[in-house]
């Protein structure tokens, strides 16, 4: 089964959202490469839940502030088949650098989620 992995909140003013976070809740964070993008580290990795980032405003195609990732083996396979289940792509495949493969899916009700297939040699 594909599970929830990663989190992204977007945003227009990432520093201020960062220092909401951590004065709300004690998240950590640290920039990501040249872009406005912080990974957000949410709490002890022993303890239940997951990390995500903030920064970036919504890609083209993308109208939410919020996007789940869910963690899948191959992305072109999981891509297929949530095309064949009603959904459509947002945003096509990409590569994150040093990350994996990602492509954004919006569901039948316009639910823009991404799935992503984590591979370090990916470019």
């Amino acid at each position: 089964m594909a599970r929830i992995t990663w989190f992204e909140y977007f945003t227009e003013d990432a520093e201020k959202d960062l220092a909401f976070y951590k004065d709300a809740f004690g998240w950590e964070s640290q920039k990501w490469g040249d872009m406005p993008y912080w990974l957000v580290m949410t709490g002890d990795k022993s303890e239940p839940g997951i990390d995500g980032a903030i920064g970036l405003p919504p890609m083209e195609g993308m109208t939410q502030k919020v996007i789940n990732t869910i963690s899948v083996d191959d992305n072109d396979a999981f891509t297929a088949k949530a095309l064949a289940a009603g959904g459509t792509i947002a945003v096509p495949k990409r590569a994150v650098p040093g990350s994996g493969w990602l492509t954004y899916i919006a569901d039948p009700a316009g639910i823009v989620f991404g799935i992503m297939q984590y591979d370090d040699t990916a470019k």
